[in-house]
């Protein structure tokens, strides 16, 4: 039977839950068990799809075109295994649902009340991904922190779940902040007591301890934190601020934190984890032959996270380059012809981000033609792909009012165009082209070579597409489509003919990288960026 582990939050927002979540899957999946992570956030949006990314970091997308939160992200880095729409619920999924039913009259005119409609629907989520796949664990990461009103509804569905299924099938694991006072020079337990003591409130005792800090705790200080938050000593778990969130897993095997839940739910895994391919991938992100520097030309800058996917998928190319990559962040707002030169020209490449809207194109097409001319290796996401056929509509072919419709709706060379199946939908929420898609690369090209494949399966996100109108004129001109859609035509790939590294993408290859599996094309796009600073 499936057995369930919780992880929530307290003290403070942003301590890492995801990363814990994930670093405890890797090391049961290396004990050879199957394990799931889901995520459920109690915001009331139906999903993360309509959230700017300074409100909630990036948009992470799912084969099967769910618009998922960021940490989704973190659980396929980490398991190597697709996640899919089971993988997150909101607040406003689960309340949807439960209206959904009330209006149907499944509840056969009941008053519709929170305890036990939206706990039941909360506990529903919680075991259908464990019921349909058969996984021997589901860790369940609750967003938030202890204390949230918002959070109350998940809270006592897992105070619910505990009663029912017993503490062998049924676990918490509470992730606190153990913060260290300079004046006084010493750790401070206090916040971590009052966490729990909010659990407490609602039911829950939580079983483990994993406490964020900046200093290594004492036996004294476990022994403290064990004796007032009512845990057994051994269940107190030191999380290190890490040089990286790939050495949080080490980190935690280190704190002999699965095996502290083997023991408590009674797991039947291997003795010892196999963890050979991380220390790898470990051994070469941190001890490089080579660095390089790369622009991330984008709009969103001031927020890592909006561009999370692409930081990781550069931290997991670079590994296997045995390559230090440095990512240097540009704002396009500030990017013109006075600044572009001495901006981009001692980067060793340039990869322009994904984005939605006017804001910032005019710096993305100033730095395309300087990357263009200048031969600096190039790589478009989406809205990048687009900039680059829009630049090279303008000054190669000369078309001066060759735009994308998305910034220009009444150009009259709209080279990017809505799509035909967005034409009048109103709806913003879940409504793009999203998910995996077909695509057939042209034999011989760059990014054929760089895939060794000719077909492929890559996520979408977008509305916007490149207008065949313009196909044939732009392929003679020597941008050519190397990359269609089988079932539509759609134009998925573009790469510049006589230009070391020129290739533009409509999909969002950084949502397929993992530790175990580089995305191909960032593999390829760090090593052309080597050779480009070695031929300076």
């Amino acid at each position: 039977m499936t057995k369930y582990i919780f992880v929530t939050g307290g003290v403070t927002s942003s301590l890492g839950k995801g990363i814990i979540s994930a670093s405890l899957a890797k090391l049961l999946q290396s004990r050879g068990l199957s394990v799931a992570i889901q995520k459920f956030d109690p915001y009331i949006n139906i999903d993360p799809g309509t959230l700017n990314p300074y409100e909630h970091g990036e948009c992470y997308v799912t084969d099967d075109g769910a618009e998922t939160d960021l940490d989704l992200g973190h659980y396929e880095r980490f398991l190597n295994v697709p996640t899919s729409q089971a993988n997150n619920i909101t607040t406003g999924r689960i309340y949807q649902a439960v209206i959904n039913k009330e209006r149907a009259g499944d509840y056969l005119g009941k008053t519709v009340q929170v305890v036990p409609h939206i706990t039941d629907e909360i506990k529903r989520r919680v075991t259908i991904i464990g019921e349909k796949n058969n996984y021997d664990v589901v860790i369940t990461e609750i967003g938030g922190t202890a204390g949230d009103i918002e959070s109350l509804p998940f809270l006592e569905a897992i105070r619910q779940m505990r009663r029912d299924l017993g503490s062998e099938m049924c676990m918490v694991i509470h992730l606190t902040l153990i913060p260290y006072l300079k004046a006084a020079k010493e750790l401070k337990t206090k916040p971590t007591q009052h966490s729990v003591k909010e659990l407490l409130q609602q039911g829950i005792q939580p079983d483990i301890l994993v406490c964020r800090t900046e200093h290594p705790l004492s036996q004294e200080i476990r022994e403290k934190i064990s004796l007032f938050c009512n845990v057994d000593v051994k269940s107190v778990i030191e999380a290190m601020d890490a040089d990286t969130i790939y050495d949080v897993p080490l980190l935690m095997l280190k704190e002999k934190l699965d095996k502290t839940v083997i023991k408590k739910l009674k797991l039947k895994a291997n003795k010892t984890p196999d963890l050979e391919a991380w220390k790898e991938f470990l051994g070469n992100l941190k001890n490089p032959t080579t660095e390089i520097n790369i622009a991330l030309v984008g709009k969103y800058n001031e927020l890592q996270d909006a561009y999370k996917s692409i930081y990781e998928a550069f931290i997991h190319a670079g590994s296997i380059n045995e390559c230090k990559v440095n990512v240097h962040p540009i704002h396009s707002e500030g990017l013109d012809k006075a600044t572009v030169t001495d901006m981009l020209s001692k980067m060793d490449g340039v990869l322009i981000a994904p984005g939605f809207g006017e804001r910032g194109i005019s710096g993305k097409l100033h730095a395309i033609k300087y990357i263009r001319e200048n031969k600096i290796p190039f790589f478009g996401i989406c809205l990048g792909m687009q900039c680059a056929v829009v630049e090279f509509a303008k000054n190669v072919l000369k078309i001066k009012d060759a735009a994308s419709e998305e910034v220009n709706p009444k150009s009259a060379n709209p080279v990017i165009h809505l799509m035909p199946d967005q034409v009048g939908i109103k709806l913003m929420g879940g409504t793009m082209r999203l998910g995996a898609f077909d695509c057939k690369l042209a034999k011989g090209s760059k990014v054929a070579k760089s895939y060794g494949k000719t077909s492929i399966s890559e996520r979408h996100r977008h509305r916007y597409e490149f207008n065949n109108e313009y196909l044939e004129q732009i392929n003679q001109a020597g941008l050519k489509a190397t990359g269609l859609n089988p079932q539509t035509g759609l134009v998925e790939v573009v790469e510049l003919e006589g230009h070391p590294f020129f290739i533009g993408v409509q999909y969002h290859p950084e949502l397929k990288s993992t530790v175990e599996n580089p995305h191909p094309l960032f593999v390829s796009f760090v090593k052309a960026a080597v050779t480009a600073k070695l031929g300076k």
